[in-house]
């Protein structure tokens, strides 16, 4: 199944009603298995670039599909919540027995609820609870086993003095500084496709393919999600040893749908022909105004990506600029500023302007390093400052001294 990337484009080349904006998007397409990731990098460099222009109407890929939650872990989220504050009640009036029967049916709902949870609520106070009920029981290990976990999912939750001993917030200090807490381990996360993003505990740790060094020993909150796909969730197990996870994405029936169209585009993509009619189908399903569609895979040298765009007016199809280059990757952090040039050439070509031939595919051949730096125009600044310039201005207002370089 290929996979897409959206990022966002203006529509700028046609005139628009003065309060109506244009819905545009840039569809990246990964024609091989490794570009999936790289794609939606490009993704975020280019709406970071995009956030210069204005009169358009941004299109993420969540506008555009959505990210539709799991169903099933909700409802057991829904019931672990319910279970929690009745195991609790329970606790409060020492009814100790009952209150561990409901806080373990508890936690056994939690099991199938992490595609659905933003926070360690109720997992936190369940995990308190439960080792508290331990600890009473005099199960002394076997709390600290559950407290380390309770550590490993929020190192600063803070347990309750009204409700808990304190013994047993003693007990809490002595595992939270113990050498067991102090192991880590690393985690390995993959999907299928790629480039969904991950989250660990509620933050956001990267896309996958992705390996989080460093996590404490204990259980996590896992979540992967995908603009399109049904969320994914667990509660992570991580060991001194290396954890890997992987998992394949379920796609909603509408992008079940979208994908079927793909081919058709990247063919029109790959061919550069000026009319491409699939993407204006494509754009017309997605009710699209203008749209940056492009190809990405691996080089045929093994390095770096080559990437094929072309910009389009999706009503008709009509190509209005286009670019096809070779990227070496983003070991120096090159990436974002390269996809910042390509967004701003191709915009600029569409509206008139000179596009600067690439000779090389390498990005830096002939080039002294300072082209860009005063002449390139991000987001249309430059030309609208050139429209407002009237005779006895300032010939430097504006100029930043390098453009002749």
């Amino acid at each position: 199944m290929r996979a897409l990337v959206l990022a966002l484009l203006p529509s700028l080349a046609l005139a628009a009603s003065p309060n109506s904006a244009r819905r545009a998007s840039s569809l990246l397409i990964p024609m091989d298995q490794a570009s999936e990731a790289t794609s939606v990098q490009m993704e975020g460099h280019m709406n970071e670039a995009l956030a210069n222009f204005s009169g358009f109407s941004v299109r993420k890929a969540e506008d555009l599909f959505g990210l539709p939650g799991d169903p099933t872990a909700q409802s057991a989220l829904e019931r672990a919540r319910k279970g929690y504050s009745e195991s609790a009640a329970a606790f409060d009036k020492k009814e100790y027995d009952d209150a561990e029967s409901k806080v373990r049916a508890t936690l056994k709902e939690l099991q199938g609820a992490p595609a659905a949870m933003r926070g360690c609520s109720p997992l936190c106070e369940s995990l308190a609870l439960y080792a508290a009920l331990l600890h009473l029981r005099g199960d002394v290990e076997e709390a600290k086993l559950v407290l380390i976990d309770l550590i490993a999912v929020s190192p600063t939750f803070e347990l309750n003095p009204k409700r808990f001993s304190r013994d047993f917030i003693a007990l809490r200090v002595q595992v939270a500084t113990g050498r067991t807490s102090q192991l880590r381990g690393s985690a390995t996360v993959k999907s299928r496709p790629a480039g969904a993003r991950v989250y660990v505990d509620g933050d956001l740790v990267g896309h996958t393919p992705v390996t989080v060094p460093t996590l404490t020993v204990g259980k996590h909150l896992l979540r992967v999600e995908r603009p399109g796909f049904r969320q994914y969730g667990q509660l992570m197990e991580v060991t001194p040893d290396d954890v890997e996870v992987s998992t394949e994405l379920v796609p909603t029936a509408a992008y079940k749908a979208y994908d079927a169209q793909l081919d058709r585009v990247a063919s029109e993509v790959s061919r550069a022909i000026p009319q491409a009619n699939g993407a204006s189908a494509m754009g017309k399903s997605l009710g699209l105004d203008r749209a940056m569609v492009g190809t990405v895979k691996t080089a045929s040298s093994g390095e770096g990506s080559e990437l094929i765009l072309g910009y389009y007016d999706l009503r008709n199809g009509k190509k209005l600029a286009g670019r096809r280059m070779v990227l070496q990757g983003d070991e120096f952090g090159q990436l974002k500023s390269e996809m910042e040039r390509i967004v701003n050439q191709l915009i600029n070509v569409s509206e008139g302007g000179t596009e600067k031939v690439v000779r090389s595919s390498d990005p830096l051949d002939n080039r002294g390093g300072t082209e860009d730096w005063g002449a390139e125009d991000r987001g249309g600044r430059t030309r609208a400052q050139e429209k407002k310039k009237k005779p006895g201005d300032d010939p430097l207002e504006g100029v930043s001294g390098t453009e002749d370089w």
